[in-house]
C-alpha cells in the first residue's frame, strides 16, 4: 500500500445506535472499493470489522477496529465503532481519531440515543459529522419520517445530499441532489434514469424542489457571496454546492444526510463519491491544540516538516502478538525502527514494525505519513500517550472517556488462578479505560467496575479466553459497621492459675459514644491501680476488640474507651493477662451501651432527561433514597441533575435499572459520603446475613 500525502486522506468513524448498520457499512464500503471479493455478514459472522471471537459470538460490535480502501487516488481509514452503551469507550477512541463521523441511522427505527450519543461526543471534539440513513431496503423503512426526525432533532444545519425516490414503497431511484442526477439499480449497478416528475414528487413525503432549496439554503450560510446569489433567486453550480456544503461541514454549519441500502449496495457508489468531494482532509481541519513541557499552549499543524508528533488512540491487549497500539500521526513522519520520546513518561520508546490494517489483515509498511492512521505491536505506551520526536516533546489531551458504575466483587474460580488474576486483568485495563479494579479497604474485596453487565460479561470472558483465568463475580459486601449509644462503665477481670506463675489483670472501663472512626482510648487511672507499663496492653486488646463487634462482626467506630481503675498482681500480673482483661471488659460492655449497626450514604448525582424524572425520583425512593435537589444540566440540553443521599446496599443494580429507564441517556456519580444508623426493619437479615458469610 502506497504512502498518501495529507490531503488525499480521509479518516472516519463509523458511529451510531446498536443496530443501525454500521459493520454492515463498513462491509459494502470495503467490497465496493475491491478490497474483499465478498460481502460479510454480521449474521453469519464473516465481516472484515467484527473478527474477534466475542464479537462473532455475540453477533454485534465490542471493539473499534480499523480498516482502509483506496480509491480515486485517496486513501480513507474507516473505524467501524461499537453501538452498544456498554463500549462505548471504543466509540470515544474511534471518534476521537478520525476526521468526521459518519452516523448511521436506521431508515425503519429513526433517531435513537445512540445517535445523540455519537453526535453529541463528536460535537464535543469538534468533529464534523454526517448522517447516513441505512436499510432502506427494508419494507418498513421510512425515509421521509427519519429525515423530518433528524431535522427536528438536530437543526437546521441537517442538509440533504443523497436522497430515495420511493413510489409504492419499494425505491425506484436515488435523486443526488448536488448533481441533480437520479440513478436506479440494475444487476448491481448505477444507471442514470430520469429526474422524478412533478407528479411522483407529489406522492412522495417529502418534495424534491423543497429538498432542493434546503441543500442551497444550507449552503447560502457558508459565504456571503453565495448568500446574495441565493437571495437573487439564481441556482448554484455543482462546484458551488459541492464546495458550500465541504466548507460547511468543517466549520460545523451543515450536517450532510445520504441514504444507502449496504446489504444490497444500493447508493454505496454515491456515498463513496460524497466522501472524496465533501468529507475534510488532514491537512485541512487538523489542527490540534497540545502542551509542552513547560505547561504552554502549542498548536500542531498537519504538516510532514514538522516533528513527529502522534497519538495513541487504542490499545489492543494480544495475547498472542503482545500489546497492539493503533496510532494517528499528528505530524511529521513516523518511521519504523525509529527511537521516539513518550511524552506522557519521557522516556525513549522504540518503534519496531509499523502496519496498515484491514480488519485482522496486517500490511507492514517503513513510515506512515502525516494524518494517517496505522498500528505498531509491543510498546509500553498506553492509550492516550503522545509520542514525539526528541527536539520538540508536546501532549495532547486526552479524551474523557464514560466512568464505570457497575461494581461486582471478583476472585479466581480455581485457587491456582490467584496469583494470574491480577496479571490479566492489568492486560485488559491497558485496553480498555473504562475499566476499573480496585480493593475495597474496608472489605478487602477487589472489585471489578465496568459500564454494565454486558461489559462485564466481554471482560470475564476475555479474561478466561486469551488468558486462561476464570473468574467468578458477585455482588460486593457492604461495608457495615457498628457503634454504641450509651455510655457504660464495666469490669474485666481475667485471673487463671496454674503449675507456675498464674495470670491477673483487672481493669474498669467508661466505653462512650464519640465523634470518631477509630478507638479512642484514654487513661485516667489514680493511685497506680494499673501500672503504666500495662496501659499499652490494654489499648492493644481493645484495638483488636473493635475490628469485630458483638452485633454482627463489623468493625466498630465512635467509641471512646477510658481506662479508669484495676488491680494487679506483682508476681502474676502480665502484659498478656491486661489484653485479655481489656478484651473481656469491651466484650461485657459493648452489648450494654446499646449498640447499632451504620451503613453507608452516598451522595448521589445522576443526570436524566426532564420527562424522565419523576420515574427516577419514584427509583430513589423505593431504595430509601433522600432526593435534596434537582437542577436543569449545564453539560446536555434536555437533561435535569437530581442529587440525593441514597444507602450504597441498594445501589448495586442502579447501573442496569437506570439505563432501562432512560435508554441509556442516564449517567451518575456516586459517592460514599458518611455512615447512618441502619433502619431497625433491616437490622435482623444484616446480621442473619453476616454469619452466614
Amino acid at each position: 500500500m502506497k504512502s498518501y500525502d495529507n490531503t488525499k486522506i480521509k479518516n472516519i468513524a463509523i458511529a451510531g445506535h446498536a443496530g443501525s448498520g454500521k459493520t454492515t457499512l463498513t462491509e459494502a464500503l470495503l467490497f465496493s472499493a475491491g478490497v474483499t471479493d465478498r460481502l460479510g455478514k454480521v449474521l453469519d459472522g464473516n465481516t472484515v470489522s467484527d473478527y474477534n471471537a466475542d464479537e462473532i459470538a455475540r453477533k454485534c460490535s465490542v471493539y473499534t477496529s480499523l480498516s482502509c480502501y483506496e480509491r480515486d487516488g485517496f486513501k480513507v481509514n474507516l473505524l467501524d465503532t461499537p453501538g452498544l452503551f456498554d463500549f462505548e469507550q471504543s466509540m470515544v477512541e474511534g471518534i476521537s481519531a478520525c476526521g468526521c463521523c459518519m452516523i448511521t441511522v436506521s431508515g425503519k427505527s429513526g433517531v435513537k440515543v445512540g445517535t445523540h450519543k455519537a453526535y453529541n461526543y463528536a460535537q464535543k471534539m469538534g468533529k464534523p459529522t454526517m448522517f447516513v440513513v441505512t436499510k432502506l431496503d427494508d419494507e418498513n423503512a421510512n425515509f421521509g419520517n427519519v429525515f423530518t426526525e433528524l431535522k427536528t432533532e438536530f437543526g437546521p444545519s441537517v442538509c440533504p445530499v443523497v436522497v430515495p425516490v420511493i413510489a409504492d414503497r419499494k425505491i425506484v431511484s436515488y435523486v443526488n441532489l448536488i448533481e441533480m442526477k437520479a440513478y436506479k439499480y440494475v444487476d448491481g449497478k448505477a444507471v442514470e434514469t430520469d429526474m422524478p416528475t412533478a407528479e411522483v414528487s407529489e406522492k412522495m413525503e417529502y418534495r424534491i424542489d423543497g429538498l432542493i432549496e434546503a441543500i442551497s439554503e444550507a449552503v447560502a450560510e457558508t459565504d456571503e457571496e453565495l448568500m446574495e446569489k441565493f437571495f437573487s433567486g439564481e441556482s448554484f453550480t455543482q462546484e458551488e454546492l459541492v464546495d458550500g456544503i465541504h466548507n460547511g461541514l468543517n466549520q460545523g454549519l451543515i450536517t450532510p444526510v445520504v441514504c444507502v441500502s449496504a446489504s444490497t449496495l444500493e447508493g454505496i457508489d454515491m456515498l463513496m463519491k460524497e466522501i472524496t468531494l465533501l468529507l475534510p482532509a488532514p491537512a485541512e481541519k487538523e489542527d490540534k491544540p497540545a502542551v509542552d513541557a513547560n505547561g504552554n499552549d502549542v498548536k500542531i499543524t498537519c504538516d510532514p516538516s514538522e516533528p513527529l508528533t502522534a497519538n495513541i488512540f487504542k490499545t489492543v491487549a494480544d495475547p498472542f502478538v503482545g500489546k497492539m497500539s493503533y496510532i494517528r500521526v499528528q505530524s511529521g513522519t513516523l518511521k519504523s525502527n525509529s527511537e521516539v520520546v513518550n511524552a506522557a513518561t519521557g522516556a525513549a520508546e522504540k518503534i519496531g514494525k509499523l502496519y496498515f490494517l484491514i480488519g485482522k489483515k496486517q500490511i507492514e509498511t517503513n513510515e506512515v505519513g502525516c494524518g494517517d492512521i496505522c498500528a505498531a505491536v509491543k510498546l509500553t505506551a498506553n492509550t492516550g500517550d503522545t509520542l514525539c520526536d526528541a527536539s520538540r516533546v508536546v501532549s495532547f489531551e486526552r479524551p474523557a472517556f464514560p466512568v464505570p458504575t457497575y461494581r461486582v466483587a471478583v476472585k479466581a474460580a480455581a485457587q491456582k488462578d490467584e496469583s494470574k488474576i491480577s496479571g490479566a486483568i492489568a492486560r485488559l485495563l491497558e485496553e480498555d479505560m473504562s475499566l476499573k479494579y480496585t480493593q475495597d479497604p474496608d472489605t478487602m474485596e477487589m472489585i471489578l467496575t465496568t459500564l454494565g453487565s454486558v461489559h462485564l460479561d466481554a471482560a470475564v470472558s476475555k479474561l478466561k479466553r486469551d488468558f486462561g483465568v476464570d473468574v467468578v463475580t458477585s455482588v460486593p459486601k457492604v461495608a457495615y459497621k457498628e457503634t454504641i449509644r450509651k455510655k457504660v462503665k464495666v469490669q474485666g477481670k481475667h485471673k487463671k492459675q496454674s503449675g507456675g506463675h498464674g495470670q491477673f489483670g483487672d481493669v474498669w472501663i467508661e466505653f462512650e459514644p464519640c465523634i470518631s472512626d477509630e478507638l479512642v482510648f484514654e487513661e485516667k487511672v489514680f493511685g497506680g491501680a494499673v501500672p503504666k507499663n500495662y496501659f499499652p496492653a490494654v489499648e492493644k486488646g481493645l484495638q483488636e476488640c473493635v475490628k469485630h463487634g458483638v452485633l454482627a462482626g463489623y468493625p466498630v467506630v465512635g467509641v471512646k474507651a477510658i481506662l479508669v481503675d484495676g488491680s494487679y498482681h506483682p508476681v502474676d500480673s502480665s502484659e498478656m493477662a491486661f489484653k485479655t482483661a481489656a478484651s473481656i471488659a469491651f466484650k461485657e460492655g459493648i452489648p450494654q451501651a446499646e449498640p447499632m449497626l451504620l451503613e453507608p450514604v452516598g451522595n448521589l448525582v445522576v443526570s436524566v432527561p426532564d420527562d424522565k424524572t419523576g420515574d427516577v425520583i419514584g427509583e430513589l425512593n423505593k431504595r430509601r433514597g433522600r432526593v435534596m435537589g434537582m437542577v436543569p444540566s449545564e453539560t446536555e440540553k434536555g437533561m435535569t441533575d437530581v442529587t440525593a443521599e441514597v444507602p450504597i446496599a441498594e445501589m448495586s443494580d442502579f447501573t442496569l435499572t437506570l439505563r432501562q429507564m432512560t435508554q441509556g441517556q442516564g449517567s451518575f456519580t456516586l459517592e460514599t459520603a458518611r455512615y447512618d444508623q441502619l433502619p431497625a426493619n433491616l437490622v435482623a437479615n444484616v446480621i442473619a446475613f453476616a454469619k452466614t458469610e
